[in-house]
């Protein structure tokens, strides 16, 4: 029984990272390019298994690229990242509020929110060239 549940894992985390390598655009793809690529090849995982409801918001996706441009998609990228860098700062400001009240339990919460916010920008900037 111990054998099978292994094996049953194993097919799942392998399933589960062929998904995810599939989501990603083609190599060597940038801008609009890209971003439609990953759409292309979500699309056809959903479809694969028969998701109906994301492969109709995924084709409703693939026509907006159709109105994308590399400046416009780099001027929203740029935005976001605007937007975290703000987020960042609201957040650094939250937690020296609750450090000069010295509440430990509102300290940790704001320093998990900080590290959130914080990745959340990093993904951003990496998005900028991709």
């Amino acid at each position: 029984m111990k054998r099978i549940s292994t094996l049953f894992l194993l097919a799942t985390l392998g399933f589960a990272a062929s998904a995810v390598q599939a989501a990603q655009p083609d190599a060597g793809l940038t801008g609009c390019a890209a971003k439609r690529s990953a759409i292309e090849n979500q699309l056809k995982i959903a479809r694969d298994h028969g998701n109906t409801d994301q492969v109709a918001g995924l084709e409703a996706a693939l026509r907006g690229v159709d109105n994308c441009t590399d400046a416009s998609l780099r001027k929203e990228r740029e935005q976001k990242v605007l937007d975290a860098r703000h987020e960042v700062a609201q957040r650094e400001k939250d937690l020296k509020k609750a450090e000069k009240k010295g509440d430990s339990e509102k300290i940790n919460k704001r320093k998990d929110k900080l590290a959130e916010s914080r990745k959340e920008l990093q993904e951003a900037v990496d998005d900028l060239d991709r």
